[in-house]
């Protein structure tokens, strides 16, 4: 009875993890929204600003005494920094050369190149049941963007180079949580303000710095309180990302990012009146059927092993 209280407890927490994360991610995905259209303000100097209110964030919470910094080697966060910086690039320039359609058609090409990552570096297996999920997934996205897919040499470029180092950032993330010991806010304490630095170089090639819609020029107060109010909520996003690829596994964290995917663009078609065809309807439904099967299918999968570990002697 204690090992299934266990279960029931630990399935609990990631649930609440994951609806936490779900709720947060659809507010910053508006609120952003708002920010680009109602005040202008560019793009990567936003993704500075949430890992500079991160990292102060956590230094709060350290002095709370809600967790105790582990010193970490900078060598060892180097390459998740990096790695970081160059998912922000990346998806940035893919998004600048590519149309949307393009842009969202490679981004649901992370998850099946995180599956390659990790049996080809990790040496983790999936099951076929697994693999087999994949397929309505990706044919979901495909059919939200049939109409908007338009292919360029440069485009292309930037879009595997955003899909190869997002899927390395994403493996990196949890494989770091458990080779070095520790939990997502203890590593996302050192992380964050080594990213913080590399950003701060990356922004003057992409965009302004000082002057008019520069990250340090005039802005007005409530443009200056919103990006911190995206910044603050940014914050319990990076958090909750750790946390859910710490506790399940960087495909899972993927494939609720879908569902994400889908509950956003319903959200604008409720929200803000986007146009949502036929062929967005299905390619939602198809995407939802795959998150539910690779759902059953891990749960399945967690439920036979724990069985068979029970029945050793």
């Amino acid at each position: 009875m204690a090992s299934l209280a266990e279960r029931v407890r630990g399935h609990g927490r990631i649930a609440a993890g994951l609806l936490f994360n779900l709720l947060v991610s659809i507010c910053i995905v508006f609120l952003n929204k708002w920010i680009y259209v109602h005040h202008g303000f560019p793009n990567v100097s936003l993704t500075l600003v949430h890992f500079v209110v991160t990292w102060l964030g956590l230094g709060v919470c350290h002095r709370l005494g809600v967790f105790a910094p582990k010193r970490l080697p900078p060598s060892q966060l180097l390459p998740l920094a990096l790695s970081f910086c160059g998912f922000v690039v990346f998806t940035n320039l893919s998004l600048q050369n590519n149309t949307v359609g393009t842009y969202q058609l490679a981004k649901a090409l992370t998850t099946p190149a995180i599956v390659v990552v990790q049996s080809a570096c990790y040496g983790q297996r999936f099951s076929r049941r697994v693999r087999l999920t994949l397929i309505p997934i990706t044919l979901g996205v495909i059919l939200n963007s049939y109409y908007d897919v338009k292919f360029n040499f440069l485009g292309m470029v930037f879009a595997a180079l955003g899909v190869l180092v997002t899927s390395l950032y994403q493996v990196w993330v949890g494989a770091k949580q458990h080779e070095l010991q520790v939990n997502s806010m203890q590593l996302l304490y050192y992380q964050a303000p080594m990213s913080s630095a590399m950003l701060l170089v990356v922004v003057p090639f992409f965009e302004p710095v000082f002057g008019e819609g520069g990250i340090f020029g005039p802005w007005s107060v409530s443009a200056v309180l919103t990006v911190l109010l995206s910044g603050i909520i940014a914050f319990m996003v990076n958090l909750s990302i750790y946390w859910i690829i710490g506790n399940t596994s960087p495909v899972t964290y993927n494939m609720f990012g879908h569902f994400k995917f889908c509950i956003t663009l319903c959200g604008g078609y409720v929200l803000f009146q986007d146009p949502l065809s036929v062929n967005q309807g299905l390619g939602i439904a198809c995407t939802l059927f795959g998150i539910l099967a690779y759902t059953h299918c891990k749960l399945r999968e967690q439920e036979g092993n724990k069985s068979r570990l029970a029945q050793r002697p």
